[in-house]
């Protein structure tokens, strides 16, 4: 033990003398970069705002049960609007400013200071980062009401204040139109493979940037028509026009970047999710093709789905998520034609001057989402035959008919069909059994928010009504 304690202290002595005074190199971070490009920070935001709306993770995104397209076997909290024991709304709100927003503002700060950059190119990475930041700030919105806005990433100002949504909204139009003018598609962009939506396509850029003004104006049409009207019919003809124009994050079979779904099940071992009834008995009744691409058959060889909010076991006596869902390598669509087509059948219902018509635009709604899922054309031409489903003979008005394909359609896009269902008020949805609330209009702030940015979340809640789910946004009138 003496021989061990000395050579211990003798290495000790060695190590003393060989170092220098100076011992602030030590602090020095080798293997960590200096700087991070700001291409890097872009794609970094890009799949961080990708990764929550794909996934099927209880601890961030619920929107798949509160549109009833997914049930679970046996843990029901989330499932009966219980969304705060995991603090979903925390979640939520902290990947979209500190992981999505805040990383496309640095993006853009290096790109602004960057002086080796051309004219046209500083314009188009600045104005597609604004408009991946108006994609963000209207989910927000969309998701709580009145938000931090116009001081949330001001590092100086520890406690922002709530802006109004409707403001918010307008603003967002505003930025969106200017976006627009700045794109210039005989100028480059981020690259290929800095930019995980467009691959560097600035047409499909400016396609994307029409498209979302469309989205925001008709969110807003119940509240606000003359705008969105106005909104609609300056960039309808320059949105989205085939399936070539899908802006798609596309994963990749290897991990850690596969789809997130495909963590979730497989990877993660995750056999608990299954159809709800609601949305496979739709799907039965309406022979709908993409029954089939949406669900796998249970071990009967039939598609079953659970009851919303109860236990559902066995779980092979359901429905679970098909091949095409869960595989490593599927998309998540950010826009895609089929959105496209519907806002524009929506915009003739509403009397915009939209060429073609509202079955024309519908119709190719749905075809497009067919085949995007692997149907065929021959599938579509027959589903759209039915009479059920056939623009000229389905049941109720034109919000019921385009609400309730859109909700056919946003499968696997959980967030927009909450939106759009919200907007539309159809397909008219049951509350699942043991309901903790109403249906849920919005998710409640973080509980962080009540804690440490009191004052402002007080006054937020205090404006918009209360704090509950059943409380509604600005342009929910209906």
């Amino acid at each position: 033990m003496k021989k061990l304690i000395y050579l211990s202290f003798s290495l000790s002595l060695f190590i003393l003398a060989s170092c220098t005074k100076d011992l602030t190199n030590l602090n020095e971070q080798t293997k960590a970069p200096a700087n991070v490009p700001a291409g890097t920070l872009f794609s970094n935001a890009t799949r961080s705002l990708s990764d929550p709306l794909a996934s099927a993770s209880v601890n961030t995104d619920v929107f798949r049960f509160i549109v009833k397209h997914w049930a679970m076997v046996t843990y029901q909290d989330e499932v009966q609007y219980d969304f705060t024991t995991r603090f979903i709304p925390r979640s939520w709100w902290s990947i979209m400013y500190r992981d999505v927003l805040n990383d496309l503002q640095n993006s853009a700060q290096l790109i602004t200071d960057d002086a080796n950059l051309t004219d046209g190119e500083k314009a188009n990475k600045l104005a597609i980062i604004d408009a991946m930041q108006v994609y963000t700030y209207s989910i927000l919105v969309n998701t709580f009401g009145d938000v931090p806005y116009s001081e949330a990433l001001n590092s100086t100002i520890l406690f922002p204040k709530y802006d109004d949504a409707k403001t918010i909204y307008a603003d967002l139009l505003t930025r969106i139109s200017a976006d627009i003018t700045k794109m210039n598609a005989t100028a480059s962009g981020f690259s290929a493979t800095e930019d995980l939506l467009n691959k560097g396509s600035m047409t499909k850029w400016i396609k994307f940037a029409n498209g979302l003004k469309m989205k925001l104006a008709l969110t807003i049409a119940d509240e606000d028509d003359a705008t969105a009207k106005s909104a609609v019919e300056a960039v309808s003809a320059n949105a989205i026009t085939s399936a070539a124009d899908n802006s798609i994050f596309v994963y990749l079979t290897g991990s850690p970047n596969q789809n997130p779904l495909y963590a979730d099940i497989v990877t993660g071992g995750r056999g608990d999710y299954v159809a709800t009834q609601d949305f496979v008995d739709t799907l039965a009744r309406l022979v709908d093709p993409r029954l089939s691409k949406y669900f796998s058959p249970n071990a009967a060889g039939l598609y079953k789905g659970g009851i919303s909010g109860a236990v559902n076991s066995p779980q092979s006596d359901y429905s679970q998520p098909g091949a095409k869902v869960i595989a490593p390598d599927a998309g998540n669509i950010f826009m895609d034609y089929a959105e496209a087509e519907f806002y524009r059948a929506e915009a003739v219902e509403r009397g915009y001057s939209i060429p073609g018509t509202a079955a024309e635009h519908y119709s190719n709604a749905i075809t497009a989402s067919i085949l995007y899922w692997g149907g065929t054309a021959a599938e579509a031409t027959a589903y759209l035959a039915n009479p059920a489903v056939n623009y000229a003979t389905a049941a109720g008005t034109w919000k019921q008919k385009i609400g309730t394909q859109k909700w056919i359609a946003n499968f696997n896009r959980p967030y927009e069909a909450w939106t759009e269902l919200r907007k539309f008020d159809f397909p008219v949805l049951t509350l699942p059994v043991a309901a903790k609330s109403g249906f849920p209009n919005r998710l409640t702030y973080p509980d962080t928010e009540a804690t440490t940015n009191g004052d402002n979340y007080t006054s937020a809640a205090s404006k918009i009504g209360t704090d509950k789910v059943e409380t509604k946004l600005f342009w929910d009138k209906f």
